[in-house]
């Protein structure tokens, strides 16, 4: 039996033959992260034990059988995938089943696309999905090509009983293929040659107006996308590595910078990407990933009503991609555990390209709200325990930053690479996110060849503490262009300064009063002490397809009285709640579920509603931050250690999110409390008292912010 990150299982036909099926079921077990649930372990068996039948037929030829292959980066795993006279069989077990259900079909049929995609050994074979519902009594008679000769074989549908026979007729119809590189199982991913048409539609039409729309005049954009590209022009002729940070103001449009780059590097301006130019944008934020795909799939479908959602998906997801996904496949090539601190490649575990060498196969990567990579620890952390999408991969002694670790990545390539970091400042909002300073010290003490591009905003105090220059006064390898800094807001398009507001606002800044009043005739902000009032306040505003929600920080606690709830975790949730209509109860527009800066950072609505919890409250001009413990009361957390320092920050930075959200508009409520008392003198409720409240929104109130 075989180990491989990639899956649960793999070996060549002859050991899994001679391999018992227990010892079999316990090795995929024990590769299993979490515990997998009786139906799936019952249908592991039944699926060995099928196999077994299958297999001995072929014993004589040099094939593979795999469990559980999980496709690189996409996060989805194959139940039975299985390499026999050059043709690549994915199997979909539905154990169990008499039926079979078009649902079913488009799942083998995804997997199936998704290796002709991304999956760059697979991307020349034949391709061959089949749903194997267990208790069907007949089976497919027609083998033919799907009609956009891709490769694909027509989904083909079986019970248990007929897959031998089936998977007969398919050799019997293509005959005579060479046999699969025997590195299949570590292949690099790599996306096909096809033009993403939802991304087009972004760049090309504007059409995703939820996510892209703006007014500003003096935006800059345009200028910062170019000089990144020549940055990347200048790395790849000089055969250098290179690295650039780009900041900007809350709504800016450095997703779309980093998106646009993404195409425009990839693409050229040609129809089919440039071969061995490519690039992927990639983020950490779960609910931006996913709901930017949603949008653009959904558009794309829009424009092309017979092109499925699925299909819509996958192309849009080639250059939108987790963070996390791509770190884990460069994992999967270490030697582990870690020798002496230093990271090395495993050649029995990745194959050397010739350019890339044992890289991704990007040139380019880009990595948005690189301040919230994660720190040493918390990586370390995370790999010693193990889990990383479905693999025990554990990692006892990993030496690395996140930062560190995502340039280690790109630094295997054989020639060149750049690198942009999207730089949000004060919005780390995790413990745990280390800030741009990790990046910086990574770059002076592990990387110091490559070259370093930054916008001068870099050097104030919300990025890195306003210790930058400090930190790379000894780097000789450091530009400082202004077309890295993205100045104007697009999200508030009809306040460019708002994201200045509360940053005065947060900061007990006299500033703040002034630009209140230059904003809130153009980008109104009021005060309330009443949810009922902040709703109808926002309903009264929206009209057409705009969108409203309400706010809430992740540490808020009491909002349940006031007939809030908390947006479930989950980028589904993300997903309907950004992008449903308001028809659906799940729309943001229901004003029922609030979201909190983890699921909103990156994203934007039309007006919102910031509810203000007692977690943090103003007393004296300075902000004091509680924890709810669960039953009866808040607990401050006093800055006594450097983990609750760290802490204030997180809570800070969670309301600068929060207040930067709206394009048009938005209302703060903050609750007046509970002021009544029992009979015997004792607060109803003590955790919602008046005092907790007032003298925050005394202060909002000071700047000028009218109530209603």
């Amino acid at each position: 039996m075989k180990n491989s990150p990639r899956c649960l299982y793999y070996d060549n036909f002859v050991s899994f033959l001679n391999e018992r099926n227990d010892s079999i079921f316990g090795f995929m077990c024990n590769n299993y992260h979490g515990d997998a649930l009786t139906t799936t372990r019952d249908a592991w068996m039944e699926e060995i034990s099928i196999m077994k039948n299958v297999v001995d037929k072929y014993k004589n030829e040099a094939g593979q059988i795999i469990f559980e292959y999980d496709i690189p980066r996409l996060g989805k795993r194959i139940d039975v995938t299985l390499l026999l006279k050059g043709i690549i069989f994915c199997l979909e077990y539905k154990v169990g089943e008499k039926s079979i259900l078009e649902s079913d079909v488009d799942q083998v049929l995804d997997y199936a696309l998704d290796l002709k995609n991304f999956h760059k050994l697979s991307q020349d074979r034949i391709i061959v999905p089949i749903l194997v519902a267990t208790n069907y009594n007949s089976s497919s008679t027609v083998i033919q090509m799907s009609p956009y000769n891709d490769g694909i074989i027509n989904p083909l549908v079986t019970g248990k009983k007929g897959l031998l026979d089936l998977i007969a007729k398919v050799l019997d119809e293509y005959p005579n293929e060479s046999e699969i590189d025997s590195n299949w199982i570590i292949s690099p991913y790599a996306p096909t040659p096809t033009i993403i048409e939802a991304a087009k539609a972004l760049y090309e039409n504007h059409s995703v107006a939820d996510i892209t729309r703006h007014e500003a005049d003096d935006v800059t954009t345009d200028q910062t996308i170019s000089y990144i590209l020549d940055v990347i022009e200048n790395s790849k002729k000089n055969d250098e590595k290179s690295i650039c940070f780009v900041t900007g103001v809350p709504g800016a449009g450095k997703t779309l910078v980093g998106l646009d780059v993404a195409i425009k590097q990839t693409y050229q301006g040609n129809d089919k990407p440039v071969e061995d130019e490519g690039a992927v944008y990639l983020s950490g934020n779960g609910p931006l990933v996913a709901v930017l795909t949603e949008a653009l799939a959904q558009d794309n479908v829009k424009k092309n009503p017979k092109k499925k959602i699925t299909d819509s998906r996958r192309e849009v997801s080639k250059s939108i991609q987790m963070i996390h996904r791509y770190r884990d496949n460069m994992l999967c090539k270490i030697k582990n555990p870690v020798e002496n601190g230093i990271l090395e490649i495993d050649p029995n575990k990745a194959m050397e390209n010739a350019s890339a060498g044992f890289g991704e196969v990007e040139h380019v990567a880009i990595f948005d709200e690189a301040q919230r990579s994660w720190t040493h620890k918390r990586l370390a952390d995370y790999l010693r325990r193990g889990g990383t999408y479905g693999n025990k991969l554990k990692v006892p002694n990993f030496p690395m930053s996140e930062a560190s670790f995502l340039i280690w990545s790109l630094d295997q390539r054989k020639d060149w690479a750049t690198i942009v970091c999207l730089v949000g400042g004060g919005q780390e909002i995790n413990t745990g996110e280390a800030g741009i300073s990790e990046w910086i010290h990574a770059l002076n003490e592990n990387f110091p060849k490559w070259k370093v591009y930054i916008s001068p905003k870099l050097t104030e105090p919300e990025y890195a503490e306003g210790k930058v220059d400090e930190l790379l006064k000894d780097n000789a390898n450091v530009t400082y262009s202004e077309m890295l800094h993205l100045g104007v807001s697009l999200r508030s398009f009809r306040a460019e300064k708002l994201s200045a507001f509360v940053h005065c606002l947060l900061s007990f800044d006299g500033e703040a009063s002034k630009i209140y009043n230059e904003i809130k005739d153009k980008y109104p902000i009021y005060l309330t002490r009443d949810m009922a009032t902040a709703k109808k306040w926002l309903h009264a505003r929206v009209a057409g397809s705009e969108r409203t929600g309400v706010l809430v920080s992740k540490e808020s606690a009491r909002y349940k009285p006031l007939a809030i709830h908390i947006l479930q975790s989950g980028d589904e949730n993300a997903v309907h709640w950004f992008l449903d209509d308001k028809s659906n109860v799940k729309s943001s527009n229901y004003l029922e579920d609030a979201a909190t800066e983890i699921q909103v950072q990156g994203l934007e609505l039309d007006y919102t509603c910031v509810l203000w919890d007692a977690d943090m409250r103003c007393h004296n001009k300075k902000w004091h931050y509680y924890k709810f413990n669960g039953k009866d009361k808040w607990v401050e957390q006093l800055p006594d250690t450097d983990n609750k320092k760290e802490l204030q920050k997180y809570m800070l930075n969670a309301y600068r999110v929060l207040l930067t959200r709206a394009r048009r508009g938005m209302i703060i409520c903050i609750p007046k409390g509970n002021p009544n008392k029992t009979a015997t003198g004792f607060y109803e409720d003590s955790t919602r008292l008046p005092e907790y409240y007032d003298e925050t929104f005394n202060y909002l109130q000071s700047i000028g912010i009218e109530e209603i």
